[in-house]
């Protein structure tokens, strides 16, 4: 990989680092030619610190290391983008990340949705939602309309109308979204299931 450390003639690149699983960016420190070589070499990252002036592996003192996993160079050549398995938190302030937000995973739509679900669970009393009617008729209702939704995809898979079964597909992932928060669980947890299999 060619890497243009003289660009910014401080010998330095910005390193952006990222969970590989999640996929947040979970800070920014800068490499030179010598910290580059240690993170290849030890697959822990290190930066080049320029307040101490000196090499620094992430988690040196603290223990929470940052485990190479793979490293990209921009269209530049001068910005690493380097993905990592963090241990522990990663800023010297506690937090998951330097912008203070948990490294946790997120599934865009999905996520936003799976917010809509919690809160029509957590005020179903004062909610006229549909969702919200579903954890007032308790886990027999949900478990059973998860069932008929499985049912229409199976059928429609069978046919060839493809928005009806795109439609159906979509009720099922719903429906089943709101069992999963009725029993206690997130698509998170789900995610790590079949992570534990691959």
């Amino acid at each position: 990989m060619k890497i243009d450390f003289n660009k910014n003639n401080d010998g330095l690149v910005p390193a952006i680092i990222q969970d590989a699983s999640t996929k947040n960016v979970l800070m920014l420190g800068y490499m030179n030619d010598e910290a580059y070589n240690k993170t290849i070499e030890t697959k822990k990252v290190t930066f080049f610190s320029r307040s101490k002036k000196r090499l620094w592996t992430k988690g040196e003192e603290s223990g929470n290391f940052l485990n190479l996993i793979a490293i990209k160079n921009d269209c530049d050549q001068d910005t690493l983008l380097i993905t990592v398995d963090p241990v522990g938190p990663t800023c010297h302030k506690g937090s998951d990340t330097c912008w203070g937000e948990d490294n946790e995973q997120e599934f865009g739509f999905l996520s936003d949705l799976e917010a809509i679900i919690q809160n029509r669970k957590e005020n179903q009393e004062d909610s006229k939602s549909y969702v919200a009617s579903l954890f007032r008729k308790g886990i027999n209702t949900m478990a059973q309309k998860v069932g008929e939704e499985a049912v229409e995809v199976v059928i429609e898979a069978k046919d060839d109308n493809e928005e009806l079964f795109l439609n159906e597909s979509a009720d099922l992932l719903f429906h089943y979204m709101i069992l999963l928060q009725a029993k206690g669980y997130k698509l998170n947890d789900i995610v790590n299931v079949l992570k534990s299999r691959s």
